[in-house]
């Protein structure tokens, strides 16, 4: 089975396995390159088009001996994207794709992460055609109405935290007015999130009733078919006192394949529906937020299908604050409640670990700039007292010039039982390191 939702979902009968700025944390400065062209002026400030991009090379080493896996590399990889750009009369064109040779997988590769058009018809409504990255709702790596699809490969190796978001093809509706802004999002082919697979990364595989990796990878009955397989997402929000209030809803599938096919024996993407709602904004010197959630498991109203998760009720608190010159504090509380627990437990097989009806998750985020606030060293943790379990992703960040920057960092994994989120993966503890030049 794979992993699914591992940041918010505990293991289920089958167990398988973020629009705010903690969520990705991706560096949004894009200095311009110094190559001079002939006329004096930088050699990109000729192009007929804005272009930006970076070069990256990251390495990663899991510290703890992993059994499932042939490698102890987790990263070994070069990367270069290109981000070009160009607003006309008529449009916003769009695209960023990265170019990459992967060391552990020994074998090169394209991401194409947006490929769009944005386009505005009237002066209060905006399209967005095509590939691009999506996020919604308040929470800080932990997502409730934020059904876009995540790369948990990506953040569980140690890749910079833009790649936490994973790509959709899709088209963005969005409508402003006094009373309420509207954002609708059309996706006409399911995309599912970039989910622990066992390559890399191993996970608890309820069949074997252990740990696996490479031994025994995720095979997936997938949901590709054009229309048939669509997903919709909706909110509304408006500003009321101050304060950023939205309500969601979805409806699609559930992100990761939680479910299982006896039959074929491949993991599956049930059908689900989301609504739920968020606040944000000032409080007490800080910033405060709460969201919500309602997860209606279509293909399992009872919760007495041992092959399908059960709806669920989530809810998230959280609050951040500047408590000292360039030192911010943020903590987060999160609950997953978990409907018809004792269908649950009677149609749990013989010999599963029982997930609990009522998951906590509590987080804490340190951030300290120093240098200029070119230096910025950070933790954060993540501790299930009910799983008890712990994930912790300390990482060092320096800025060297307008260009080159270097960070380091680790994922560490703490856990005593190999079926809780992230006790699992306490083999796939690693430490990574990387070096950018930007442009």
């Amino acid at each position: 089975m794979a992993v699914a939702a591992v940041l918010l979902a505990p293991p289920a009968a089958l167990w398988a396995q973020q629009s705010q700025p903690g969520n990705a944390g991706a560096d949004q400065s894009q200095p311009a390159g110094p190559t001079e062209a002939k006329g004096g002026k930088p050699f990109l400030e000729e192009l007929p088009f804005d272009l930006h991009g970076f070069w990256e090379l990251r390495g990663g080493v899991r510290t703890l001996e992993d059994k499932h896996q042939s490698k102890d590399a987790t990263l070994g990889e070069t990367r270069f994207q290109l981000e070009p750009s160009k607003v006309t009369d008529y449009a916003e064109l769009r695209a960023k794709a990265d170019f990459l040779y992967d060391a552990v997988r020994e074998r090169a590769d394209v991401d194409v992460r947006e490929f769009n058009a944005l386009l505005t018809p009237a002066k209060f409504l905006d399209v967005k055609i095509g590939r691009q990255i999506l996020t919604w709702g308040t929470g800080d790596y932990l997502f409730i109405n934020d059904l876009f699809p995540k790369d948990y490969k990506s953040f569980f190796l140690g890749r910079n935290d833009e790649y936490l978001k994973a790509p959709s093809d899709a088209v963005k509706v969005s409508a402003y007015s006094d009373l309420v802004n509207v954002d609708l999002v059309y996706t006409p082919r399911f995309n599912p999130d970039r989910f622990i697979d066992g390559e890399r990364i191993s996970y608890f595989n309820p069949q074997l009733g252990r740990l696996a990796g490479e031994d025994a990878k995720v095979r997936v009955r997938t949901r590709n078919d054009w229309f048939e397989d669509s997903e919709t997402a909706l909110r509304l929000s408006r500003d009321i006192g101050g304060y950023d209030v939205a309500l969601y809803g979805y409806e699609g599938f559930w992100k990761d394949p939680v479910g299982f096919d006896p039959s074929s024996g491949r993991a599956t993407f049930p059908r689900l529906g989301a609504y739920g709602a968020s606040a944000r904004g000032n409080v007490w010197k800080g910033i405060g937020h709460v969201e919500a959630g309602y997860y209606d498991s279509r293909d399992d109203g009872g919760g007495r299908n041992p092959f399908i998760p059960n709806s669920q009720l989530r809810f998230l608190v959280g609050y951040e604050r500047e408590v000292a010159k360039d030192f911010t504090v943020g903590g987060q509380y999160y609950l997953e409640h978990m409907m018809d627990y004792d269908a649950y437990r009677r149609s749990l097989p013989a010999g599963s670990p029982p997930a609990d009806e009522n998951r906590h998750v509590l987080t804490l985020r340190l951030t300290k700039l120093a240098m200029y606030q070119n230096l910025r060293v950070s933790l954060f943790l993540f501790y299930s007292p009910s799983d008890n379990d712990a994930y912790l992703r300390p990482n060092v960040h320096y800025r060297i010039n307008d260009h080159w920057s270097v960070e380091g960092g680790a994922n560490v994994f703490v856990g005593q039982s190999s079926h809780t989120s992230f006790g699992q993966f306490r083999n796939d503890t690693e430490v990574y390191v990387g070096v950018r030049y930007s442009f």
